[in-house]
């Protein structure tokens, strides 16, 4: 894990400095004062300079910087992980693009490459216009996406959902649950945003509250607020929590244990048995686990735990939990993790389904439901057709069940 984190934050450190050199020289080039440039140049330096910071911060000191969200304001962390996400690659992509098809036509033309000069200081050429735009773009693009993800944080929405489950007993039938997921109470999951969430999910006065993970986002440090927020919420017959991969990021027996030390009930390949109306409903939670084949061992863990006389339901950090637990017999899972897909084009074509088989909403099987919810919280402060969300769902028996 160690060598992944060097290698992504190393290549993240190369772009900047790629880009860096780009726009300097571009700003060279460009006609005009001497002034302007000077200044453009010092601009372009500065911001680099902020940026390869940060990075070298989560290097030299990755436990502080992980807990740096204490003292670094919201947009400014905003601003450092949306460059390194999504406004530096597609930059690099068009500088090489460019350089590319500009040498293709020098080949073609057979032209001579132009000696770089002292740039003529009686006015703007439009090459150097064009130039000054292109250093330029980047930056506002920046800027954008930065204020646009700042007014999403804290906004989520209610989504309601009726499904029907095979093998709910009559009962049961109306069974509701507050789906709560990936809170990630950190870096922009700020304290302050809590009671809106933990307001919204009482308001449902849903029979179950159930958690599927991520609860913090980074660092162990925000765990005694996870634990106030979960002691606030207010089921009516039960709560029951699985842990995600953000959780487990600093210390797996760290976050287990002062969850379960706190008296939360965190299930790790675990069961447990709540009575709603009398009846009993097992919930069962798996650990997070790398792969599909660690996800299956989880599942086959916890299937001799399955009780005959209860209705059960899983809790799985990754949904691609369900093709096990299906095959298993598990009527209803419940997930989170792919936040929706967090930047999709439209409901079906973004990163979601380029990197999961399930990302948002209800899937089916023959005899098992599937219900990933967006989350409601993040790790990166930007969303495009994936809101943040808390599910409520309500259970019904099929049409026809007798």
């Amino acid at each position: 894990m160690l060598g992944v984190f060097l290698v992504i934050v190393g290549s993240m450190a190369a772009g900047d400095v790629l880009w860096w050199w780009w726009a300097d020289r571009r700003i060279q080039s460009i006609g005009g004062r001497r002034i302007w440039r000077q200044l453009g140049r010092a601009a372009v330096g500065a911001f680099v300079a902020m940026q390869l910071s940060y990075l070298a911060y989560f290097i030299v000191a990755p436990v502080s910087a992980r807990r740096s969200h204490g003292w670094v304001p919201a947009p400014l962390l905003a601003s450092i992980y949306l460059w390194h996400i999504l406004v530096l690659p597609p930059s690099l992509v068009a500088i090489l693009m460019a350089a590319a098809v500009r040498n293709a036509l020098r080949l073609i033309r057979r032209r001579p490459r132009p000696q770089t000069t002292e740039p003529a200081a009686e006015g703007l050429s439009r090459r150097s216009l064009l130039g000054g735009l292109a250093v330029a773009a980047p930056p506002l693009a920046l800027a954008a996406v930065t204020a646009r993800g700042m007014a999403q944080l804290g906004n989520f929405r209610i989504r309601r959902l009726d499904v029907a489950v095979p093998g709910l007993p009559p009962d049961l039938d109306g069974l509701t649950i507050a789906h709560v997921t990936d809170i990630h109470i950190g870096r922009f999951t700020r304290p302050r945003m809590l009671p809106k969430i933990i307001d919204a999910t009482n308001a449902l006065r849903a029979d179950l509250v159930l958690l599927t993970g991520d609860l913090i986002d980074l660092s162990l440090a925000d765990l005694p607020a996870a634990i106030d927020f979960v002691r606030k919420l207010d089921p009516r017959h039960g709560l029951v929590m699985c842990e995600g991969n953000h959780d487990l990021i600093e210390s797996r027996e760290a976050f287990e244990d002062g969850v379960k030390w706190a008296g939360l009930p965190l299930l790790t390949d675990e069961a447990t048995t709540v009575r709603v109306r009398g009846n009993p409903v097992q919930v069962l939670a798996i650990r997070w686990n790398h792969g599909s084949a660690g996800v299956a061992a989880s599942v086959d863990a916890v299937r001799p735990l399955l009780r005959p006389d209860a209705f059960p339901i899983l809790l799985a950090h990754h949904p691609h939990a369900f093709d096990p637990a299906a095959a298993a017999g598990f009527p209803l899972v419940l997930s989170g993790h792919t936040h929706g897909g967090q930047l999709m084009l439209n409901e079906r074509l973004g990163a979601g389904p380029v990197m999961f088989r399930y990302w948002s909403g209800l899937y089916q099987k023959p005899a098992s439901r599937l219900i990933v919810s967006n989350g409601v919280g993040n790790w990166l402060p930007l969303r495009t057709h994936a809101p943040a969300e808390i599910i409520h769902l309500t259970l019904h028996r099929p049409h026809g069940s007798t």
